[in-house]
């Protein structure tokens, strides 16, 4: 199955300090680096690691930092073709700070707003020879419901990570296959009168709460609120961990798992994405998330006799 990524290109500009600062204060960083990013971008090089085939969609500027990025997503073997140069507009970027593994992130769009309805309408004909569509909110609202409207008129399974957080109204919600906020998401998204697990059981087998450490939530469709914990990881760079947990659930749920397998395996790829530096640079491969999948099964065996 063919995976479409529509979504955000960014050069990620990142400095690791003893810890992220606090308002007004300055710190002295360690060291700053300019690392392939973009959440659109990250899905995509998951999906593509752990072995399946992913076209990037979005627009990148005629610049440097531009020609680096495809140049990148084409090393990862992802498919590139469909990707838009815009004249006289800058690569997207992010300006991140990561200090006792956590992360503070801005994002300056820049090409990434030419993500507009006029260009999805001249990559129509590419987008729906994929089987399943995977968007995030780092491009316009309006391209975001253009494309989930046209993805559920031919039949295309859509998965909306709706991050960074903004409103999504409950029609668009009915059109979309699966929901993958984190819990601030959440919240924002549906306000903070209903509990998570409330929320779970309005949306069985299509809301997918993150919660980072603890690991994910669904409600499945017994009616039963499934926690999948999280594995326990050496972590060393949680950004793009929330991008790998959705590239490898996209890659999952295209290979006919059911959806706790499929989040076993997007949480493990998570995690092991934490334990290398760079949004990108830590996800892992096929393999070696199975690897961890049969070894964690073998330790439930082990501690359940």
């Amino acid at each position: 199955m063919k995976i479409g990524v529509i979504g955000s290109i960014n050069m990620d500009l990142t400095v690791t300090a003893e810890r992220i600062p606090l308002k007004g204060e300055t710190l002295k960083g360690n060291e700053i680096k300019h690392i392939p990013g973009g959440k659109g971008a990250n899905q995509a090089v998951a999906i593509a690691r752990l072995g399946s085939e992913v076209e990037m969609f979005g627009c990148i500027g005629n610049d440097d930092a531009g020609k680096m990025l495809l140049k990148n997503l084409e090393n990862e073997g992802v498919l590139t073709s469909q990707i838009n140069v815009v004249d006289n507009v800058p690569t997207g970027l992010a300006l991140i700070t990561i200090g006792e593994n956590d992360n503070t992130i801005i994002v300056v769009a820049g090409a990434n707003d030419y993500v507009n309805k006029t260009y999805v309408d001249s990559i129509t004909n590419e987008l729906l020879k994929c089987d399943m569509v995977l968007l995030q909110h780092e491009i316009p609202q309006e391209t975001i419901e253009y494309v989930i409207e046209l993805c559920f008129q031919h039949n295309v399974k859509v998965i909306l990570n709706p991050a960074p957080a903004r409103h999504v109204t409950k029609e668009f919600i009915e059109k979309i296959d699966y929901l993958t906020p984190n819990e601030h998401e959440a919240i924002i998204l549906f306000g903070s009168e209903v509990s998570s697990d409330e929320l779970l059981k309005q949306y069985p087998e299509k809301l997918v709460i993150t919660q980072g450490e603890k690991g994910v939530s669904v409600c499945l469709k017994t009616g039963e609120v499934l926690l999948v914990p999280a594995r326990k990881a050496k972590v060393v760079d949680t950004t793009g961990a929330g991008d790998t947990l959705n590239g490898a659930f996209a890659v999952a749920i295209a290979n006919g798992n059911d959806i706790t397998t499929a989040l076993q395996f997007a949480n493990i790829a998570a995690s092991l994405s934490t334990e290398k530096f760079g949004a990108q640079g830590g996800m892992p491969r096929y393999q070696e998330v199975i690897n961890e999948m049969e070894a964690y099964q073998n330790e439930k065996s082990r501690n359940f006799k």
